[in-house]
């Protein structure tokens, strides 16, 4: 992103965005933004599947239901990726219910299904 665009904007999700330099466009529509979580993933910081972070003038907002998101370690990818043209802060319900349903099935499935988006150029 240009260096004027301000880190707490909604995600740029129009390909007219003013902010995303042409190197950005080219690294979003082949994942490659992605690279820098999976190094935390392997570090340990992160999880594969889980809830994404939020930023943090949303947290302030949480009402306690909320605040589970926080027990988890957060992920590369998770259920609500998967549930259309949602915003992360309006998908709350979604890592809730990854949250308490957790398995190893279903974290391969979100995997899987992540990998044929990100092929797709989803």
């Amino acid at each position: 992103m240009h260096t004027h665009a301000s880190p707490y904007d909604f995600s740029a999700l129009q390909a007219d965005d003013s902010r995303i330099t042409r190197v950005g466009t080219i690294l979003r529509r082949t994942s490659l933004d992605e690279l820098p979580q999976l190094l935390t993933v392997l570090q340990g910081s992160m999880s594969p599947v889980g809830p994404r972070q939020e930023m943090p003038f949303i947290v302030d907002q949480y009402a306690e239901r909320h605040k589970q998101r926080l027990q988890v370690k957060p992920g590369l990818t998770g259920l609500w990726q998967l549930s259309g043209d949602h915003l992360i802060h309006e998908n709350v319900e979604y890592d809730l219910y990854y949250i308490q349903h957790r398995n190893l099935f279903m974290d391969l499935a979100i995997l899987l299904y992540t990998l044929i988006f990100a092929m797709r150029g989803v």
